[in-house]
Protein backbone atom coordinates (compact mmCIF):
# COMPACT_ATOMS: atom_id res chain seq x y z
CA UNK A 1 0.00 0.00 0.00
CA UNK A 2 1.78 3.40 -0.99
CA UNK A 3 2.62 5.79 1.19
CA UNK A 4 0.43 9.07 1.30
CA UNK A 5 0.82 11.84 3.03
CA UNK A 6 -0.33 15.21 3.14
CA UNK A 7 1.99 18.63 3.25
CA UNK A 8 1.35 20.97 6.42
CA UNK A 9 4.61 23.67 5.64
CA UNK A 10 6.73 24.48 2.60
CA UNK A 11 9.96 26.42 3.32
CA UNK A 12 12.01 26.98 0.73
CA UNK A 13 13.40 23.58 -0.56
CA UNK A 14 12.05 21.85 3.12
CA UNK A 15 8.24 20.61 3.25
CA UNK A 16 7.17 19.12 5.72
CA UNK A 17 4.19 16.02 5.43
CA UNK A 18 2.12 14.18 8.26
CA UNK A 19 0.73 11.11 7.57
CA UNK A 20 4.20 9.63 6.90
CA UNK A 21 4.46 6.90 10.21
CA UNK A 22 5.38 3.92 7.58
CA UNK A 23 7.60 5.98 5.46
CA UNK A 24 11.85 5.15 5.87
CA UNK A 25 14.87 8.05 6.06
CA UNK A 26 16.19 8.65 2.58
CA UNK A 27 13.12 7.40 1.35
CA UNK A 28 12.56 9.34 -2.11
CA UNK A 29 9.09 11.32 -2.28
CA UNK A 30 6.72 12.87 -4.83
CA UNK A 31 5.36 16.03 -4.27
CA UNK A 32 1.98 17.44 -5.08
CA UNK A 33 0.53 16.51 -8.13
CA UNK A 34 3.49 18.15 -10.18
CA UNK A 35 5.48 15.31 -8.74
CA UNK A 36 8.23 17.11 -7.38
CA UNK A 37 11.28 14.77 -6.53
CA UNK A 38 12.13 14.71 -2.61
CA UNK A 39 14.05 12.93 -0.11
CA UNK A 40 13.27 12.56 4.00
CA UNK A 41 15.58 13.48 5.82
CA UNK A 42 13.82 13.54 9.35
CA UNK A 43 10.77 11.79 11.09
CA UNK A 44 9.34 12.69 14.30
CA UNK A 45 6.46 10.49 14.49
CA UNK A 46 4.04 10.56 11.92
CA UNK A 47 5.67 13.97 10.42
CA UNK A 48 8.66 13.81 7.74
CA UNK A 49 10.92 16.11 6.69
CA UNK A 50 11.68 16.19 2.93
CA UNK A 51 14.19 17.93 1.25
CA UNK A 52 13.01 18.66 -2.55
CA UNK A 53 15.29 18.99 -5.40
CA UNK A 54 13.55 21.19 -7.43
CA UNK A 55 12.16 25.00 -6.70
CA UNK A 56 8.86 24.62 -4.40
CA UNK A 57 7.46 27.86 -5.42
CA UNK A 58 3.58 27.31 -5.83
CA UNK A 59 3.34 24.19 -3.94
CA UNK A 60 1.17 24.79 -0.29
CA UNK A 61 -0.75 22.88 2.67
CA UNK A 62 -2.71 20.30 1.53
CA UNK A 63 -0.93 19.20 -1.19
CA UNK A 64 -0.20 15.09 -1.43
CA UNK A 65 2.82 13.31 -0.58
CA UNK A 66 3.70 10.23 -2.12
CA UNK A 67 6.51 8.05 -1.00
CA UNK A 68 8.18 5.68 -3.77
CA UNK A 69 9.51 3.33 -0.75
CA UNK A 70 13.07 3.83 -2.46
CA UNK A 71 16.19 4.99 -1.40
CA UNK A 72 17.57 8.26 -4.00
CA UNK A 73 19.50 5.49 -6.54
CA UNK A 74 21.52 5.80 -9.32
CA UNK A 75 21.36 3.55 -12.57
CA UNK A 76 24.70 1.98 -13.40
CA UNK A 77 24.64 0.46 -16.68
CA UNK A 78 26.64 1.34 -20.68
CA UNK A 79 26.03 4.79 -21.81
CA UNK A 80 27.00 6.56 -18.23
CA UNK A 81 30.31 7.60 -19.76
CA UNK A 82 30.10 11.07 -21.66
CA UNK A 83 27.34 11.54 -20.26
CA UNK A 84 26.16 14.77 -18.53
CA UNK A 85 23.38 14.63 -15.28
CA UNK A 86 22.09 17.10 -13.03
CA UNK A 87 22.43 16.02 -9.61
CA UNK A 88 19.87 13.70 -9.18
CA UNK A 89 20.90 12.18 -12.26
CA UNK A 90 18.75 12.95 -15.26
CA UNK A 91 20.69 13.44 -18.45
CA UNK A 92 20.22 17.25 -19.40
CA UNK A 93 20.85 16.85 -22.55
CA UNK A 94 17.25 15.03 -22.68
CA UNK A 95 15.64 17.59 -20.43
CA UNK A 96 16.73 20.08 -22.81
CA UNK A 97 14.82 18.67 -25.90
CA UNK A 98 11.89 18.26 -23.51
CA UNK A 99 11.93 22.01 -21.93
CA UNK A 100 15.08 24.55 -23.11
CA UNK A 101 17.34 25.53 -20.83
CA UNK A 102 15.68 25.94 -18.25
CA UNK A 103 14.49 22.89 -16.59
CA UNK A 104 10.66 22.47 -15.84
CA UNK A 105 9.45 21.66 -12.69
CA UNK A 106 8.29 17.88 -12.24
CA UNK A 107 9.63 16.78 -15.29
CA UNK A 108 11.46 13.14 -14.95
CA UNK A 109 13.31 11.16 -17.75
CA UNK A 110 15.02 8.02 -18.05
CA UNK A 111 18.91 8.54 -16.77
CA UNK A 112 19.81 6.13 -19.26
CA UNK A 113 18.67 4.96 -23.10
CA UNK A 114 16.68 1.83 -22.34
CA UNK A 115 16.17 0.97 -25.98
CA UNK A 116 20.00 1.48 -27.32
CA UNK A 117 21.34 -1.79 -28.23
CA UNK A 118 25.19 -3.07 -26.95
CA UNK A 119 26.82 -5.48 -28.01
CA UNK A 120 27.54 -7.60 -24.98
CA UNK A 121 30.29 -10.24 -25.02
CA UNK A 122 30.12 -12.50 -22.13
CA UNK A 123 33.11 -13.67 -20.36
CA UNK A 124 31.19 -16.64 -18.43
CA UNK A 125 30.05 -19.62 -20.09
CA UNK A 126 26.73 -21.99 -18.79
CA UNK A 127 27.66 -23.78 -15.89
CA UNK A 128 30.52 -21.52 -14.24
CA UNK A 129 29.74 -20.48 -10.65
CA UNK A 130 29.15 -16.79 -10.15
CA UNK A 131 29.24 -14.30 -6.72
CA UNK A 132 28.36 -10.54 -6.82
CA UNK A 133 31.02 -8.49 -8.26
CA UNK A 134 31.91 -11.39 -10.59
CA UNK A 135 32.43 -9.99 -14.46
CA UNK A 136 30.33 -11.71 -16.97
CA UNK A 137 30.95 -9.99 -19.81
CA UNK A 138 31.85 -6.88 -21.75
CA UNK A 139 30.38 -4.05 -23.51
CA UNK A 140 32.70 -2.02 -25.58
CA UNK A 141 31.15 1.39 -24.32
CA UNK A 142 33.50 3.76 -25.76
CA UNK A 143 36.62 3.23 -27.94
CA UNK A 144 39.00 3.71 -24.37
CA UNK A 145 36.33 2.14 -22.01
CA UNK A 146 35.35 -1.27 -21.66
CA UNK A 147 32.25 -1.68 -19.58
CA UNK A 148 32.50 -5.14 -17.24
CA UNK A 149 28.67 -6.07 -16.52
CA UNK A 150 29.25 -7.42 -12.85
CA UNK A 151 26.71 -9.70 -11.26
CA UNK A 152 24.55 -7.31 -8.97
CA UNK A 153 25.05 -7.71 -5.14
CA UNK A 154 22.59 -10.92 -3.48
CA UNK A 155 22.91 -12.72 -6.52
CA UNK A 156 24.69 -16.32 -6.05
CA UNK A 157 24.53 -19.46 -7.85
CA UNK A 158 25.24 -21.35 -10.71
CA UNK A 159 24.81 -19.73 -14.68
CA UNK A 160 22.18 -21.99 -16.52
CA UNK A 161 21.96 -19.35 -19.61
CA UNK A 162 24.58 -16.61 -21.29
CA UNK A 163 25.14 -15.66 -24.72
CA UNK A 164 26.40 -13.02 -27.11
CA UNK A 165 24.72 -10.78 -28.31
CA UNK A 166 22.69 -7.13 -28.77
CA UNK A 167 20.83 -6.38 -25.73
CA UNK A 168 19.35 -3.15 -24.17
CA UNK A 169 20.28 -2.13 -21.17
CA UNK A 170 16.95 -4.11 -19.68
CA UNK A 171 17.10 -7.15 -21.41
CA UNK A 172 18.39 -10.28 -19.57
CA UNK A 173 22.02 -11.28 -20.61
CA UNK A 174 22.11 -14.19 -18.00
CA UNK A 175 20.46 -16.80 -15.89
CA UNK A 176 22.08 -17.63 -12.71
CA UNK A 177 20.11 -20.60 -10.78
CA UNK A 178 20.65 -19.99 -6.86
CA UNK A 179 19.40 -21.93 -4.16
CA UNK A 180 16.08 -21.37 -3.57
CA UNK A 181 15.33 -18.86 -7.26
CA UNK A 182 16.79 -18.09 -10.63
CA UNK A 183 18.04 -14.52 -10.89
CA UNK A 184 17.79 -12.90 -14.29
CA UNK A 185 20.11 -10.72 -14.69
CA UNK A 186 20.30 -7.49 -17.18
CA UNK A 187 22.95 -4.62 -17.59
CA UNK A 188 21.27 -2.33 -15.85
CA UNK A 189 21.81 -1.85 -12.27
CA UNK A 190 20.39 0.46 -9.34
CA UNK A 191 22.48 1.25 -6.45
CA UNK A 192 21.47 3.85 -3.34
CA UNK A 193 23.72 6.86 -3.12
CA UNK A 194 24.17 7.49 0.44
CA UNK A 195 25.29 3.80 1.41
CA UNK A 196 28.96 2.40 -0.01
CA UNK A 197 28.88 -0.33 -2.51
CA UNK A 198 30.83 -3.34 -0.87
CA UNK A 199 34.32 -4.42 -1.30
CA UNK A 200 36.72 -7.47 -0.25
CA UNK A 201 39.21 -4.87 1.87
CA UNK A 202 40.66 -1.41 1.69
CA UNK A 203 44.47 -1.75 0.84
CA UNK A 204 47.44 1.00 1.47
CA UNK A 205 47.70 3.36 -1.72
CA UNK A 206 51.67 2.61 -3.20
CA UNK A 207 51.13 3.99 -6.37
CA UNK A 208 50.75 7.78 -7.96
CA UNK A 209 48.24 9.40 -9.76
CA UNK A 210 50.19 11.40 -12.17
CA UNK A 211 48.79 14.50 -13.09
CA UNK A 212 51.17 15.99 -15.88
CA UNK A 213 51.15 18.90 -13.26
CA UNK A 214 55.16 19.94 -12.56
CA UNK A 215 54.21 21.64 -8.61
CA UNK A 216 52.34 18.56 -7.71
CA UNK A 217 54.20 15.37 -9.10
CA UNK A 218 57.41 16.69 -8.18
CA UNK A 219 56.59 18.08 -4.53
CA UNK A 220 53.24 17.04 -3.83
CA UNK A 221 51.80 13.79 -4.99
CA UNK A 222 48.31 12.12 -4.64
CA UNK A 223 48.41 8.50 -4.43
CA UNK A 224 45.77 6.42 -6.47
CA UNK A 225 42.92 5.74 -3.99
CA UNK A 226 44.08 9.09 -2.02
CA UNK A 227 42.17 12.27 -0.79
CA UNK A 228 43.35 15.82 -1.65
CA UNK A 229 41.71 19.31 -1.10
CA UNK A 230 42.37 22.49 -3.12
CA UNK A 231 41.86 25.19 -0.58
CA UNK A 232 42.12 29.09 -1.96
CA UNK A 233 40.22 32.23 -1.83
CA UNK A 234 38.40 33.16 -4.88
CA UNK A 235 40.54 34.34 -8.26
CA UNK A 236 43.13 31.55 -7.17
CA UNK A 237 43.04 29.06 -9.12
CA UNK A 238 40.98 26.07 -7.73
CA UNK A 239 38.50 25.42 -10.61
CA UNK A 240 41.56 25.46 -13.01
CA UNK A 241 43.67 23.34 -10.98
CA UNK A 242 40.93 20.74 -11.01
CA UNK A 243 40.42 21.11 -14.90
CA UNK A 244 43.72 20.09 -15.75
CA UNK A 245 43.44 17.37 -13.20
CA UNK A 246 40.55 16.40 -15.00
CA UNK A 247 42.35 16.63 -18.34
CA UNK A 248 45.82 15.17 -17.48
CA UNK A 249 45.36 12.89 -15.03
CA UNK A 250 46.21 8.98 -15.15
CA UNK A 251 43.10 7.81 -13.82
CA UNK A 252 40.78 5.42 -16.04
CA UNK A 253 38.05 7.25 -15.63
CA UNK A 254 36.89 10.78 -14.11
CA UNK A 255 33.71 11.62 -12.78
CA UNK A 256 33.49 15.86 -12.53
CA UNK A 257 30.77 16.87 -9.84
CA UNK A 258 30.51 20.34 -10.37
CA UNK A 259 28.46 20.89 -7.26
CA UNK A 260 27.00 24.77 -6.87
CA UNK A 261 29.56 26.41 -9.22
CA UNK A 262 29.31 29.30 -11.45
CA UNK A 263 27.09 27.95 -15.00
CA UNK A 264 29.97 29.47 -17.23
CA UNK A 265 32.56 27.02 -15.62
CA UNK A 266 30.48 24.19 -16.09
CA UNK A 267 30.05 25.32 -19.86
CA UNK A 268 33.81 25.45 -20.27
CA UNK A 269 34.23 22.25 -19.55
CA UNK A 270 31.21 20.81 -21.39
CA UNK A 271 32.74 22.74 -24.30
CA UNK A 272 36.90 22.00 -24.03
CA UNK A 273 36.63 18.31 -23.16
CA UNK A 274 35.26 17.38 -26.16
CA UNK A 275 37.73 19.15 -28.06
CA UNK A 276 40.23 18.45 -26.10
CA UNK A 277 42.63 14.63 -26.61
CA UNK A 278 43.33 12.37 -24.68
CA UNK A 279 47.37 12.20 -24.33
CA UNK A 280 47.20 8.20 -23.84
CA UNK A 281 44.27 7.12 -25.93
CA UNK A 282 44.51 10.10 -28.16
CA UNK A 283 40.31 10.47 -28.23
CA UNK A 284 38.33 13.46 -27.10
CA UNK A 285 38.79 13.36 -23.02
CA UNK A 286 34.49 12.79 -23.10
CA UNK A 287 35.17 9.37 -23.92
CA UNK A 288 36.40 8.75 -20.27
CA UNK A 289 34.41 11.06 -18.30
CA UNK A 290 31.23 11.42 -16.43
CA UNK A 291 29.78 14.87 -16.07
CA UNK A 292 27.13 15.97 -12.88
CA UNK A 293 26.54 19.66 -13.20
CA UNK A 294 24.59 21.00 -10.64
CA UNK A 295 25.33 24.94 -10.96
CA UNK A 296 24.96 27.45 -8.48
CA UNK A 297 21.14 28.45 -9.72
CA UNK A 298 20.14 25.37 -9.62
CA UNK A 299 18.07 24.32 -6.23
CA UNK A 300 19.91 24.20 -3.25
CA UNK A 301 19.38 20.93 -1.82
CA UNK A 302 20.49 19.03 -5.06
CA UNK A 303 23.49 20.08 -4.44
CA UNK A 304 23.91 18.17 -1.23
CA UNK A 305 22.44 14.68 -3.61
CA UNK A 306 25.25 15.39 -6.24
CA UNK A 307 28.45 14.35 -4.82
CA UNK A 308 26.92 11.22 -3.67
CA UNK A 309 25.76 10.57 -7.28
CA UNK A 310 29.15 11.14 -8.27
CA UNK A 311 30.77 8.78 -5.61
CA UNK A 312 28.73 6.21 -6.28
CA UNK A 313 29.32 6.23 -9.97
CA UNK A 314 32.59 6.66 -9.28
CA UNK A 315 32.15 3.21 -7.24
CA UNK A 316 30.73 1.31 -9.70
CA UNK A 317 33.40 1.66 -12.03
CA UNK A 318 36.41 1.09 -9.08
CA UNK A 319 34.29 -2.13 -8.66
CA UNK A 320 35.44 -3.22 -12.08
CA UNK A 321 38.79 -2.72 -11.57
CA UNK A 322 39.21 0.88 -12.68
CA UNK A 323 41.27 3.61 -11.04
CA UNK A 324 38.61 6.37 -11.10
CA UNK A 325 39.38 10.14 -10.02
CA UNK A 326 36.32 12.24 -8.09
CA UNK A 327 36.59 15.98 -8.99
CA UNK A 328 34.07 17.97 -6.62
CA UNK A 329 34.37 21.68 -7.53
CA UNK A 330 33.60 22.58 -4.50
CA UNK A 331 32.78 20.97 -1.43
CA UNK A 332 32.07 24.59 0.45
CA UNK A 333 29.12 25.00 -2.18
CA UNK A 334 27.99 21.62 -0.84
CA UNK A 335 28.49 22.39 2.51
CA UNK A 336 26.12 26.18 2.29
CA UNK A 337 23.55 23.51 1.01
CA UNK A 338 23.74 21.54 4.21
CA UNK A 339 23.75 24.20 6.60
CA UNK A 340 20.32 25.96 4.94
CA UNK A 341 19.13 23.08 4.81
CA UNK A 342 20.16 22.26 8.64
CA UNK A 343 18.59 25.65 9.31
CA UNK A 344 14.96 25.15 7.92
CA UNK A 345 15.07 22.34 10.18
CA UNK A 346 16.04 24.55 13.00
CA UNK A 347 18.50 21.91 14.23
CA UNK A 348 21.30 23.43 16.68
CA UNK A 349 24.07 25.35 14.90
CA UNK A 350 27.69 24.48 15.17
CA UNK A 351 30.25 27.09 14.11
CA UNK A 352 29.56 29.45 11.83
CA UNK A 353 26.19 28.26 11.67
CA UNK A 354 26.73 24.85 10.01
CA UNK A 355 25.19 21.66 11.53
CA UNK A 356 27.08 19.97 14.46
CA UNK A 357 27.75 16.92 11.55
CA UNK A 358 30.04 19.00 9.30
CA UNK A 359 32.98 16.90 10.02
CA UNK A 360 31.16 13.67 9.56
CA UNK A 361 29.76 14.09 6.42
CA UNK A 362 32.66 15.40 4.83
CA UNK A 363 34.71 12.33 6.43
CA UNK A 364 31.58 10.08 4.38
CA UNK A 365 32.48 10.99 1.29
CA UNK A 366 36.28 11.27 1.13
CA UNK A 367 36.39 8.12 3.26
CA UNK A 368 34.51 6.14 0.26
CA UNK A 369 37.94 6.70 -1.72
CA UNK A 370 40.74 4.29 -2.00
CA UNK A 371 42.34 1.45 -3.06
CA UNK A 372 39.96 -1.45 -2.66
CA UNK A 373 40.22 -5.36 -3.29
CA UNK A 374 36.95 -5.76 -5.63
CA UNK A 375 34.54 -8.53 -4.87
CA UNK A 376 34.69 -9.83 -8.85
CA UNK A 377 38.37 -11.51 -8.70
CA UNK A 378 40.64 -12.37 -5.98
CA UNK A 379 43.23 -9.94 -7.16
CA UNK A 380 41.52 -7.29 -9.08
CA UNK A 381 42.20 -3.80 -7.69
CA UNK A 382 40.24 -0.49 -8.29
CA UNK A 383 40.39 2.53 -6.51
CA UNK A 384 39.06 6.19 -6.07
CA UNK A 385 41.06 9.09 -5.97
CA UNK A 386 38.61 12.03 -4.71
CA UNK A 387 40.14 15.53 -5.05
CA UNK A 388 37.81 18.59 -3.01
CA UNK A 389 38.07 22.19 -4.16
CA UNK A 390 37.01 24.38 -0.99
CA UNK A 391 35.97 28.10 -1.21
CA UNK A 392 36.98 29.86 2.05
CA UNK A 393 35.40 33.01 2.09
CA UNK A 394 38.03 35.66 2.02
CA UNK A 395 40.65 33.14 2.10
CA UNK A 396 40.60 32.16 5.20
CA UNK A 397 41.64 28.69 5.91
CA UNK A 398 40.65 28.73 10.21
CA UNK A 399 36.61 28.58 9.18
CA UNK A 400 35.04 25.13 9.66
CA UNK A 401 34.46 23.47 6.58
CA UNK A 402 38.34 24.11 5.64
CA UNK A 403 39.83 22.75 8.55
CA UNK A 404 36.91 19.77 8.58
CA UNK A 405 38.48 19.06 5.23
CA UNK A 406 42.23 19.21 6.24
CA UNK A 407 41.30 16.93 9.18
CA UNK A 408 40.34 14.28 6.36
CA UNK A 409 42.62 14.67 3.46
CA UNK A 410 46.16 13.45 3.12
CA UNK A 411 47.45 16.36 0.42
CA UNK A 412 47.03 19.93 0.92
CA UNK A 413 47.56 21.86 -2.62
CA UNK A 414 47.04 25.66 -0.54
CA UNK A 415 46.22 28.34 -3.51
CA UNK A 416 47.87 31.27 -2.88
CA UNK A 417 46.30 34.64 -4.40
CA UNK A 418 49.81 36.03 -4.37
CA UNK A 419 50.88 33.89 -6.53
CA UNK A 420 48.24 34.18 -8.69
CA UNK A 421 47.95 38.24 -9.23
CA UNK A 422 51.56 37.71 -10.53
CA UNK A 423 50.41 35.19 -12.58
CA UNK A 424 51.67 32.05 -12.03
CA UNK A 425 49.59 29.07 -12.61
CA UNK A 426 49.25 26.72 -10.75
CA UNK A 427 48.92 29.01 -8.10
CA UNK A 428 50.03 26.39 -5.55
CA UNK A 429 51.89 27.46 -2.85
CA UNK A 430 55.05 25.19 -2.23
CA UNK A 431 55.81 26.50 1.21
CA UNK A 432 52.15 25.59 2.71
CA UNK A 433 51.47 22.80 0.95
CA UNK A 434 52.22 19.40 1.82
CA UNK A 435 51.73 15.57 0.75
CA UNK A 436 51.26 12.65 3.60
CA UNK A 437 51.63 10.08 0.36
CA UNK A 438 55.51 11.06 -0.28
CA UNK A 439 57.06 8.38 1.64
CA UNK A 440 54.59 5.62 0.57
CA UNK A 441 55.33 6.58 -2.69
CA UNK A 442 59.20 6.57 -2.71
CA UNK A 443 59.41 3.01 -3.96
CA UNK A 444 57.12 3.79 -6.74
CA UNK A 445 59.33 6.42 -7.99
CA UNK A 446 62.63 4.62 -7.13
CA UNK A 447 61.71 1.45 -9.46
CA UNK A 448 60.17 3.93 -12.23
CA UNK A 449 61.65 6.78 -12.31
CA UNK A 450 65.20 7.53 -11.13
CA UNK A 451 66.45 6.07 -7.73
CA UNK A 452 67.64 9.49 -6.94
CA UNK A 453 63.76 11.23 -7.54
CA UNK A 454 63.53 11.68 -3.84
CA UNK A 455 67.33 13.41 -3.01
CA UNK A 456 66.38 15.39 -6.27
CA UNK A 457 63.50 16.87 -4.97
CA UNK A 458 64.45 17.28 -1.52
CA UNK A 459 67.01 19.92 -3.24
CA UNK A 460 64.80 21.43 -4.98
CA UNK A 461 62.79 22.44 -2.27
CA UNK A 462 65.42 23.12 0.24
CA UNK A 463 66.62 25.79 -2.22
CA UNK A 464 62.92 27.20 -2.32
CA UNK A 465 62.98 27.43 1.47
CA UNK A 466 65.97 28.81 1.99
CA UNK A 467 64.99 31.87 -0.72
CA UNK A 468 62.12 32.49 1.17
CA UNK A 469 64.56 33.10 4.49
CA UNK A 470 66.94 35.40 2.38
CA UNK A 471 63.90 37.25 1.11
CA UNK A 472 63.44 38.80 4.48
CA UNK A 473 67.06 39.74 4.42
CA UNK A 474 66.69 41.08 1.21
CA UNK A 475 63.28 43.24 1.61
CA UNK A 476 65.32 44.67 5.02
CA UNK A 477 68.96 45.48 3.41
CA UNK A 478 68.84 44.70 -0.43
CA UNK A 479 69.88 42.03 -2.46
CA UNK A 480 73.80 43.46 -2.14
CA UNK A 481 74.19 42.52 1.16
CA UNK A 482 73.97 38.25 0.06
CA UNK A 483 77.22 36.87 0.08
CA UNK A 484 77.95 35.01 -3.77
CA UNK A 485 76.59 31.55 -2.72
CA UNK A 486 73.60 33.42 -1.16
CA UNK A 487 72.94 35.38 -4.73
CA UNK A 488 73.44 31.74 -6.69
CA UNK A 489 70.10 30.44 -4.16
CA UNK A 490 68.24 33.02 -5.20
CA UNK A 491 68.84 32.78 -8.52
CA UNK A 492 68.21 28.73 -8.77
CA UNK A 493 65.15 29.24 -6.91
CA UNK A 494 63.87 31.91 -8.91
CA UNK A 495 64.50 29.39 -11.66
CA UNK A 496 62.93 27.05 -9.55
CA UNK A 497 59.68 28.94 -9.94
CA UNK A 498 59.26 30.32 -12.97
CA UNK A 499 61.44 27.75 -15.34
CA UNK A 500 60.09 24.44 -13.52
CA UNK A 501 56.75 25.17 -11.19
CA UNK A 502 55.08 27.92 -13.40
CA UNK A 503 52.91 25.87 -16.15
CA UNK A 504 51.40 27.23 -19.11
CA UNK A 505 47.86 25.44 -19.32
CA UNK A 506 47.18 27.09 -22.95
CA UNK A 507 50.71 25.71 -24.55
CA UNK A 508 50.54 22.37 -26.42
CA UNK A 509 53.41 21.06 -24.89
CA UNK A 510 53.48 22.54 -21.37
CA UNK A 511 50.12 22.06 -20.28
CA UNK A 512 51.36 18.48 -19.48
CA UNK A 513 54.70 17.00 -18.40
CA UNK A 514 55.31 13.39 -18.76
CA UNK A 515 57.21 12.28 -15.23
CA UNK A 516 60.66 11.23 -17.32
CA UNK A 517 60.78 15.18 -18.46
CA UNK A 518 60.13 16.26 -14.81
CA UNK A 519 63.12 14.42 -13.94
CA UNK A 520 65.24 15.36 -16.90
CA UNK A 521 63.71 19.50 -16.23
CA UNK A 522 64.60 19.39 -12.87
CA UNK A 523 67.93 17.79 -12.93
CA UNK A 524 69.11 20.88 -15.43
CA UNK A 525 68.08 23.60 -13.06
CA UNK A 526 70.18 21.75 -9.93
CA UNK A 527 72.91 20.65 -12.47
CA UNK A 528 73.03 24.53 -13.41
CA UNK A 529 73.26 24.87 -9.66
CA UNK A 530 76.05 22.81 -8.69
CA UNK A 531 78.38 23.28 -11.47
CA UNK A 532 77.98 27.26 -10.66
CA UNK A 533 78.57 26.21 -6.91
CA UNK A 534 82.07 24.83 -8.08
CA UNK A 535 82.26 28.19 -10.26
CA UNK A 536 82.31 29.94 -7.34
CA UNK A 537 84.75 28.51 -5.29
CA UNK A 538 87.22 28.91 -7.90
CA UNK A 539 87.00 32.34 -7.39
CA UNK A 540 84.10 32.90 -11.15
CA UNK A 541 81.97 36.33 -10.56
CA UNK A 542 78.07 35.29 -9.42
CA UNK A 543 77.13 38.36 -12.30
CA UNK A 544 79.49 36.55 -15.22
CA UNK A 545 77.34 33.31 -14.17
CA UNK A 546 73.81 35.10 -13.92
CA UNK A 547 74.47 36.28 -17.64
CA UNK A 548 75.47 33.15 -19.31
CA UNK A 549 73.29 32.12 -22.20
CA UNK A 550 72.69 28.96 -21.15
CA UNK A 551 70.12 29.89 -18.79
CA UNK A 552 67.93 31.06 -21.01
CA UNK A 553 67.92 27.74 -22.30
CA UNK A 554 67.30 25.94 -19.23
CA UNK A 555 64.14 28.39 -18.99
CA UNK A 556 62.74 27.44 -22.41
CA UNK A 557 63.56 23.64 -22.18
CA UNK A 558 59.75 23.18 -21.05
CA UNK A 559 58.47 23.84 -24.31
CA UNK A 560 60.86 20.92 -25.67
CA UNK A 561 58.33 18.24 -26.62
CA UNK A 562 59.39 14.63 -24.58
CA UNK A 563 60.30 13.14 -27.69
CA UNK A 564 63.32 15.14 -28.24
CA UNK A 565 65.31 14.33 -25.89
CA UNK A 566 68.38 15.20 -28.00
CA UNK A 567 67.78 18.87 -27.44
CA UNK A 568 67.89 18.53 -23.12
CA UNK A 569 71.46 16.40 -23.65
CA UNK A 570 72.92 19.35 -25.53
CA UNK A 571 71.08 21.83 -22.88
CA UNK A 572 73.08 19.46 -20.39
CA UNK A 573 76.30 19.54 -22.74
CA UNK A 574 76.12 23.77 -22.55
CA UNK A 575 75.84 24.26 -18.96
CA UNK A 576 79.26 22.03 -18.72
CA UNK A 577 80.79 24.05 -21.33
CA UNK A 578 79.60 27.76 -20.03
CA UNK A 579 80.68 27.43 -16.51
CA UNK A 580 83.91 25.58 -17.41
CA UNK A 581 85.00 28.09 -19.49
CA UNK A 582 84.72 30.38 -17.06
CA UNK A 583 86.62 28.70 -14.09
CA UNK A 584 89.23 28.30 -16.60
Amino acid sequence: MAIKGTILKVSGPLIIAEGMRDAKMHDVVLVSEQGLIGEIIELRGDRASIQVYEETGGIGPGEQVLSTEMPLSVDLAPGLIEGIFDGIQRPLSLLYEKTGARIARGIRAQALDTDKKWAFKATKKAGDTATAGDIIGIVQETPVIEHRIMIPFGTEGKIVKIADGDFTITDTVAEIKGKDKTYKVAMLQKSAVRKGRPYKEKIAPNTPLNTGQRVIDTFFPIAKGGTAAIPGPFGSGKTVVQHQLAKWSDADIIVYVGCGERGNEMTDVLNEFPQLLDTRSGYPLMKRTILIANTSDMPVAAREASIYTGITIAEYFRDMGYNVAIIADSTSRWAEALREMSGRLEEMPGEEGYPAYLSSRLAEFYERAGVVRTLGGQEQKGSISAVGAVSPPGGDLSEPVSQATLRIVKVFWGLSDRLAFRRHFPAIDWLSSYSLYSDSLEDWYADNIDKGWKELTGRAMAILQKENELNEIVRLIGMDALSPRDRLIMETAKSIREDYLHQNAFDDVDAYTPMQKQLTMLRLVLDFHEHATSALDKGVDIEDIVELPVRERIGRAKYIPSAEAEKFAEIAERIKAELSALAD
